[in-house]
């Protein structure tokens, strides 16, 4: 009891922030960048906003959901697009209005997909592989914004361009071991080997078992091998359809507002906003990314203030906002649909009518 009070508490706590953030974005902008706007001309902006845009808007939100449901189908096998776009929409809602919402997400998966006649060990092989490519291109989006400011000439001076580069490839050389390490019996050796020998230079209270790290790796290359070599480009091709369509709803928000800085820009804004997610204190960072979002395209970029934070937040309003109405529909349905299919059931075929003999 305690801790669902606690739970209560803190989500209570976390919404209230998100929206404090929200509210006080004009204010929070200003201490951070200088610039001045209002919710005024935040609300001009939004009201200069043609039906054509928001169609496209819409189109590509919902071509990207689509997109997502490619990894899912690919990651548990016998799950279909509809069936995947209902979880997905179901588990966003679940998360975007819990902090730690993850948890929460996990406990759904297995409620709608154990419903739908899947056992425990596929659910969980699915879990782990969704995640592991959700933070390996979350990895890969930051080195990807560097490299195309980079690679576009943004860099301010020759020290500046050499740190992005190191950065950007020692970005990728990790996710590249990894991903190695996935893959490979042979690299997932050789890295628990690696990792077992920093192990041991941590003082012995704070060691594990021996071999720890090289056990826990194999074990979870054990569960996800099969998954990762058959269907690893299913997985991969979805993962960046989904990130590329996303990344085309931030130009079109950038566009629509007057505060478009260009390709390599926008891609490195968009990298920025999913790093910025991340942020456990609000749910999927709600507040914390429209603020960063402005901060780095007013203060980094030159662009008008008012804009820049029109973007953020409508940027905000297709990645966060409208999840939970979305993530409420298919929990819903998905609930009727239960409820239906229990009760048809547990009413069994009709008894057939008793034949009285006749003397």
């Amino acid at each position: 009891m305690n801790r669902k009070w606690l739970r209560i508490v803190l989500s209570a706590a976390s919404l209230g922030l998100a929206a404090t953030l929200v509210i006080y974005l004009p204010q929070i902008v200003h201490a951070l960048t200088g610039a001045t706007v209002s919710w005024g001309e935040i609300g001009r902006q939004f009201g200069g906003l043609g039906w054509h845009t928001i169609a496209l808007m819409t189109a590509l939100w919902l071509a990207s959901l689509w997109a997502y449901t490619f990894v899912m189908t690919s990651a548990l096998p016998g799950l279909t697009h509809t069936q995947a776009l209902t979880l997905n929409a179901a588990g966003s809602a679940v998360s975007n209005l819990l902090p730690f919402g993850g948890a929460a997400g996990v406990a759904l998966t297995f409620g709608m997909t154990r419903g739908w006649g899947f056992a425990n060990r596929p659910i969980v092989v699915y879990t782990l592989v969704t995640g592991i490519w959700n933070s390996l291109f979350r990895f890969i989006l930051p080195a990807v914004g560097i490299l195309c400011l980079l690679i576009a000439g943004k860099a301010t001076n020759p020290t500046v361009a050499n740190a992005g580069w190191a950065g950007a490839v020692s970005i990728l050389a990790l996710v590249a071991v990894v991903a190695a390490a996935l893959y490979w019996d042979r690299a997932a050796a050789v890295l628990g080997r690696a990792l077992d020998g920093l192990v041991r230079l941590a003082p012995r209270r704070f060691r594990p078992a021996e071999h720890a790290a090289s056990a826990a790796i194999e074990r979870l290359r054990g569960d996800t091998a099969d998954i990762i070599h058959t269907r690893w480009a299913g997985l991969s091709l979805g993962m960046a359809g989904f990130l590329v369509l996303q990344c085309l709803i931030m130009a079109a928000c950038l566009v629509a507002t007057g505060s478009y800085p260009g390709p390599a820009e926008t891609v490195a804004v968009f990298a920025l906003s999913r790093v910025l997610t991340t942020a456990l204190v609000t749910p999927s960072g709600a507040g914390i990314m429209e603020g960063g979002v402005a901060t780095l395209l007013i203060g980094a970029f030159g662009q008008p203030a008012d804009g820049a934070t029109a973007a953020a937040v409508l940027f905000g309003f297709w990645t966060y906002t409208i999840e939970i109405p979305w993530g409420g529909l298919a929990l819903g349905g998905w609930a009727l649909l239960r409820r239906r299919d229990g009760r048809a059931a547990g009413a069994g075929p009709a008894p057939s009518p008793s034949r009285t003999r006749v003397p």
